[in-house]
Order: structure tokens, then C-alpha cells, then sequence
């Protein structure tokens, strides 16, 4: 994932001399998590820079060069400027900016570092959210983020930056990019459809390899995009399922399986629905910093287990 990160980056970087890179630790330390490793050395210090931690003055500063007709690659002052100016301007001004990091919970750092941005982001209008699983997907999505003339977040996992993924030669093209907005189904299945972003994909499929071995067939949906929600596919699969289980790392407050299920109840596909719509989520609390209170305020495989088990009353 890492690499599919640093890749995409590197291309588009080559291919557009107006895209540049700026953020904490991006250039000298070749990023905290690495995924900006070497880009200082090949494109400089004018094109990959290092900021403050306190981000408030340079975000202005790439909003401002967004405008300006260069594509930054930053993260912060999303909601207010990045998403409203191209509305705000009358379509006049875009704002070609990226803001990309890592999301989610990690590991051992409590509160204030394990939490998911997606509902956040995708509340707002103005604003595209992508959040990848796969190598695929990092790779696909960042290069269709940068070449966006829209301001995009890309929200990455923390946990999975040294996860391994099969990537196909056509992936590998400098061309590929993964269209935003459209989910990938990863799993064919006539049972449950179970809808997942980021890391809780791979929940779902080792939960459906689980099920598969006591005959309960689930169909995995990658949402890949959060906004705009691909609605149409989920609910092609709730058709043939009439079973609906969405998975998520963040807080069941407002998130993005209650949007799910919400559209889900408003559109074609509820009159398909042989039982209620079940979410999977992370514990409505801040991030405990003990491990065995942490493993029980993620959802984890045997939850999807349980709550498919639920929704298809086994």
C-alpha cells in the first residue's frame, strides 16, 4: 500500500509539473509513514516541502495555490475554502487540491489519534472522499484524486501502509486510475451483501470466508468512494441478496453505514429487504488506550459474523 502510494504520487508528479507536495515531514523525512519516500531527492524542495505541525498557515497557502492554478497535495482548511470556493466563485474558481492521510484507528495511541474522517468529510458538499482498501485502490484513487480539478480527500489507512496486495500488470500502467465514485464487488454472493471502505473490507472477506464453510454465501461490496456514494450497486446486490450488513471503523453516530441504510430504506431496494438493515460499528466512545478495551471498541471479524447470522435470523 505503501508503494502503490509513493508510485501514484511519483507519476503524477512527473506528468503534471504543477502538482506538488506539502505537509509534516513530507520532504527530509520522506513522510512519517514513508509513502512520500525519495520524491524530495528526484523533484526538490520547490515541489515537495516540509511544513509546521501547526498546519493553518500553509493550508491557506495551498488553498490559495490551488486557486492559483497549481494542484497541491495537502491536508487541511478542507470544509470552509476547498469545498465552497467553486460554488461560492459561480463556477469560476476550482480548487484541484488533494488531501491525503492517514484515517482510522490505529494502534496503541488512544483518543486522539484513532478515529475515521469519512462520515466528517463526506457530510460536506463541494468535497469527493475516497477511501482505498487495496494497493489497487491507493494507487487507482490517488491518481484519479490529483488529476481531479476537484478538491478531493483521500483518506488512507494507517494500519495497512506495510500490507502487501496482488496488483495486475494494468494497475501498474501510469494511465490506470480507479474512477471515483463507483464501488468494486469484491465478492459475489446470493445471501447477505455486505458493504464495507478501508480496512473492514478485508473483515468482510474473511467473514465471508468463514460463512461460505456453513453454506451462508455473502456478497462483499468496496465502497472505494465515499462521496459520491456509488447507491446504485448496493442496491443492484440488495436485490438479489434481500439482505443488507454494513461494516465500519468509525463511531455509529451519523456514519456512513447509517447513511447507507438510510438511502437503502428511501430507494427501489427496500422492498427487497427480508429483514432489517444491520450496522457493524466502532463503540459510540473515544479510544480507550488499554489493548483489550481497544480490540472491544473495533468491530471485528466474529461481529460481522454475528450480525449476518442476525439479519438471516440463523
Amino acid at each position: 500500500v505503501r508503494d502503490a502510494l509513493n508510485s501514484a504520487l511519483d507519476e503524477e508528479m512527473k506528468r503534471d509539473e504543477k502538482v506538488f507536495l506539502l505537509g509534516e515531514e513530507v520532504a527530509q523525512y520522506d513522510g512519517a509513514y514513508k509513502v512520500s519516500r525519495g520524491l524530495l531527492d528526484k523533484y526538490g524542495d520547490q515541489r515537495v516541502i516540509d511544513t509546521p505541525i501547526t498546519e493553518s498557515g500553509f493550508a491557506g497557502l495551498a488553498v490559495g495555490a490551488a486557486m492559483a492554478g497549481l494542484k497541491p497535495i495537502s491536508i487541511d482548511q478542507v470544509i470552509n475554502s476547498a469545498a465552497k470556493s467553486f460554488y461560492m466563485s459561480g463556477g469560476l474558481v476550482k480548487v484541484p487540491i488533494v488531501f491525503r492521510g492517514p484515517n482510522g484507528a490505529a494502534a496503541g495511541v488512544a483518543a486522539q489519534h484513532s478515529q475515521c474522517f469519512a462520515a466528517w468529510y463526506g457530510h460536506c458538499p463541494g468535497l469527493k472522499v475516497v477511501s482505498p482498501f487495496s494497493s489497487e485502490d491507493c494507487r487507482g484513487l490517488l491518481k484519479a484524486a490529483i488529476r481531479d480539478p476537484n478538491p478531493v480527500v483521500v483518506l488512507e489507512n494507517e494500519l495497512m501502509y506495510g500490507t502487501a496486495f496482488p496488483v495486475s500488470d494494468e494497475a501498474m500502467s501510469e494511465d490506470f486510475v480507479v474512477e471515483i465514485g463507483k464501488c468494486k464487488v469484491e465478492r459475489s454472493g446470493k445471501h447477505v451483501t455486505l458493504v464495507s471502505h478501508s480496512k473492514p473490507v478485508g473483515q468482510c472477506l474473511e467473514a465471508a470466508e468463514q460463512l461460505a464453510t456453513e453454506g451462508i454465501d455473502c456478497e462483499v461490496i468496496n465502497l472505494r468512494s465515499i462521496r459520491p456514494l456509488d447507491i446504485e450497486t448496493i442496491e443492484k446486490s440488495v436485490m438479489k441478496t434481500n439482505h443488507l450488513v454494513s461494516v465500519e471503523g468509525g463511531w455509529p453516530m451519523f456514519g456512513v453505514g447509517s447513511e447507507i441504510c438510510a438511502q437503502i430504506m428511501e430507494g427501489p431496494a427496500f422492498d427487497y429487504l427480508d429483514a432489517p438493515a444491520i450496522r457493524v460499528t466502532g463503540a459510540d466512545i473515544p479510544m480507550p488506550y488499554a489493548q483489550v478495551l481497544e480490540d472491544g471498541a473495533l468491530p471485528g471479524v466474529q461481529d460481522i459474523i454475528l450480525s449476518v447470522k442476525k439479519t438471516l435470523h440463523i
